[in-house]
């Protein structure tokens, strides 16, 4: 045999085999499980590591945008008649959330922190001042009123004394009053019987350049599925506002964190403060942000549904106000606080009819995160929530008049975030170098073919020849 027809054979039986490993590769995932493996060493939370750093101190910037519903026809309200309101905002804050008093526990398997916000206005960002004037529901009233109304003399106290000062159901504050707080008449009057009462009132009241108390996180040391996972939260590993052991389990992150490795047939799970209560998003499709792919989740109506699964949820057991809509006067110090989507998006039809003004729609009061699902970052996201407060008719208070029964908005909220454009480059070179790692067994699968076919071209070429030189040797003899 020549020295090209060994070269040629040699050629052939290279091309089977490298095809034969690049399909071997492909099928046994082990370049993919090489780059899983090395993404799962290094998103872990301890000192020195990258994910650490964007942990304790995210560099993207986060803003809070409140939206508040000012009530436009107060007095026929209180003759029976349907509330009409106004969205006004947004009304803008730069929010800043390190993580401080930081502390490894457990030998770097947990660590425990505190998650300090502190809101900064901006003006620029926003429809108006904070000295802007919203028209909305008395929730201190509300609160007195339902707490009293089932004790007569109390309550006929609290009535009269709520006339002589023209207490009523609706009040006027200003946007920054309403959100960080002010002295409340009602309760400051009822603090010369009662204290310990705080006569300052705020949707937001102390939660300003504050924390929700002490958390302690899983590191992901042990499995990276426990990056980010709250362990505890407050000393507890559990809460106690509801009725169920599931209903009271804190699952999953606090939002801002995700394991890696994310597949679209995850279930996320989170843990609000703001709603006392564990939530859920699943998987709703493929999304990019600032050149960086990544997998949208979003919370599914079944979250706030009114099902046997949420049943733990009714306060008190047994009252559940419909789908869609959560009350959460356990947590919120007996006040009549009722959460849900922006506009009751997602909820029972009966609570946007109960309202002119609402307009639910998908793309504007969804809750949304994407992640990217090789690192698990966090390259957008939209918590969207409203404040509603149940109200109805007290027959002991004339301050309510007529009013129907009703889950009345106050405002709501957009906390959001979008990757910063230097953590998006750094990203987007580690999905390039992982998806280079990845797509080398389909490399060797067309280095194969591309062997196999110059095999192919060159057997053909040589036997071309061999053949007219065979045609034509029996005319020579003729």
């Amino acid at each position: 045999m020549s020295v090209k027809s060994c070269c040629i054979y040699s050629t052939g039986v290279i091309s089977i085999l490298t095809l034969i490993a690049g399909i071997v590769l492909v099928l046994s995932q082990v370049f993919q499980n090489i780059l899983n493996a090395k993404i799962k060493k290094e998103i872990v939370l301890r000192n020195g590591t990258h994910a650490f750093d964007v942990w304790e101190n995210p560099p993207p910037p986060v803003y809070m945008q409140f939206y508040f519903f000012n009530v436009t026809n107060p007095a026929e309200v209180l003759k029976g008649e349907r509330p009409a309101v106004l969205e006004v905002g947004p009304y803008t804050y730069r929010e800043f959330r390190p993580m401080e008093q930081v502390n490894f526990l457990e030998n770097g398997t947990k660590v425990s922190a505190v998650n300090t916000k502190t809101y900064v206005f901006q003006s620029d960002m926003s429809k108006g001042p904070e000295s802007d004037l919203i028209r909305t529901i008395n929730i201190p009233a509300v609160t007195v009123m339902e707490k009293f109304k089932d004790t007569r003399v109390i309550a006929n106290i609290i009535s009269s004394y709520m006339k002589s000062v023209n207490e009523d159901l609706f009040t006027t504050h200003s946007v920054g009053e309403l959100l960080w707080g002010y002295q409340d008449g009602l309760l400051k009057a009822l603090k010369v019987v009662e204290p310990t009462l705080d006569d300052v009132f705020g949707l937001f009241y102390k939660q300003n350049a504050t924390d929700d108390g002490e958390y302690v996180f899983l590191t992901g040391q042990q499995s990276y599925k426990d990056f980010a996972v709250i362990d505890q939260w407050k000393g507890q590993s559990s809460l106690n506002w509801w009725t169920t052991d599931e209903c009271n389990m804190i699952n999953g992150t606090n939002g801002a964190s995700f394991h890696p490795i994310i597949t679209k047939n995850e279930t996320l799970y989170m843990f609000s403060s703001d709603l006392c209560r564990s939530i859920y998003a699943i998987y709703e499709e493929e999304s990019s942000v600032m050149g960086v792919p990544g997998y949208r989740f979003s919370l599914p109506s079944k979250v706030f549904a009114n099902t046997t699964d949420n049943a733990g949820f009714c306060s008190p057991p047994g009252n559940c106000l419909g789908s869609g809509v959560l009350q959460v006067s356990a947590c919120k110090q007996d006040a009549p606080i009722v959460m849900s989507s922006p506009h009751f998006y997602q909820a029972d039809e009966k609570f946007v009819k109960d309202i002119f003004g609402m307009k639910p729609d998908k793309k504007q009061h969804e809750t949304i995160i994407d992640i990217n699902p090789l690192t698990g970052i966090v390259l957008q996201a939209a918590k969207r929530l409203q404040v509603n407060v149940f109200v109805e008719k007290i027959p002991v208070f004339s301050q309510t008049g007529d009013i129907r029964t009703l889950v009345f908005p106050v405002l709501y909220l957009n906390e959001s975030v979008v990757i910063d454009e230097v953590s998006a480059k750094q990203l987007q070179v580690i999905v390039a170098e992982g998806n280079v790692v990845v797509n080398i067994p389909f490399m060797l699968i067309g280095l194969g073919i591309l062997l196999g076919v110059v095999f192919m071209v060159v057997q053909c070429r040589q036997r071309i020849p061999e053949s007219s030189s065979a045609e034509r040797q029996p005319l020579l003899k003729s």
